[in-house]
This record gives structure tokens, C-alpha cells and sequence, in this order.
């Protein structure tokens, strides 16, 4: 019988070894190498999980496939900064964000960054 329990979410990426390093050593997750698959398992802070497998040909997500929900967006920008992460990834016609790649109007403040393989990821404050 079909039930929510325990589900969790994938993406792609082309290259798992630099997804590893990344998740693992710039964003510092929790992150599972599944012996023998080739596949990673992150482990969110919220109890749940996220599978990452490499594709061959991997075209990166146009969307956020991941927000990590943040209480204050200037302190984690700067944190990710910090760690050589890229915040300001948009041109200014296609999502409004200050320098630093915060979009301040239109929703709540939130900043993107990419990972290795291209994939959107975000910053969102709660």
C-alpha cells in the first residue's frame, strides 16, 4: 500500500565526487556514501534525506531543488560567502537581487547559489 512515510527527495549531478566534497566540506552535511551504488544520501538537519546520483549528460535544474531555510539571510549569505560559495548567480532582469544576491521585494528574502554540477539551491529566511 502506497504511503508518505519515509519519502524523500533526488537530484542529479554529473559529478558525485565533487558533489561529496561540496555538501559534505563547504556546506557541511551529513553525507552517506551508499557502498557500492555510486549514490550519496545528505542528511538534513530536519530529519530528511536527499538522494544524489551522477547522470551521464547532466543538464542542471533551471529551479531550486533544495531550500535550506535560514533566520537571518545576511549571516548565512555572508557564511557561504565565506566558504567561496556564489550567492549573486541571477542578472538582475531575470530575479531582482541586491550584490550581494538577495532578493529583497516580491516574497521572502532569499539568496541562490549553484551547486558543482549547476544544480539551484537557496538560502530562505523563515
Amino acid at each position: 500500500m502506497f504511503h508518505a512515510d519515509g519519502a524523500y527527495s533526488g537530484l542529479a549531478v554529473d559529478d558525485v565526487d565533487a558533489a561529496h566534497r561540496f555538501y559534505a566540506d563547504t556546506l557541511g552535511l551529513t553525507v552517506e556514501v551508499l557502498e557500492g551504488s555510486g549514490f550519496l544520501t545528505l542528511h538534513l538537519g530536519s530529519g530528511g534525506r536527499v538522494l544524489i546520483y551522477g547522470k551521464p549528460h547532466h543538464e542542471p535544474a533551471s529551479f531550486t531543488v533544495l531550500n535550506f531555510p535560514v533566520a537571518d539571510i545576511e549571516a548565512a549569505v555572508d557564511d557561504l560567502r565565506s566558504r567561496g560559495v556564489d550567492t549573486k548567480i541571477y542578472d538582475d532582469a531575470d530575479f531582482p537581487t541586491d550584490s550581494r544576491g538577495i532578493m529583497r521585494e516580491g516574497g521572502p528574502l532569499i539568496a541562490w547559489f549553484r551547486d558543482p554540477a549547476g544544480n539551484v539551491l537557496a538560502v530562505i529566511e523563515e
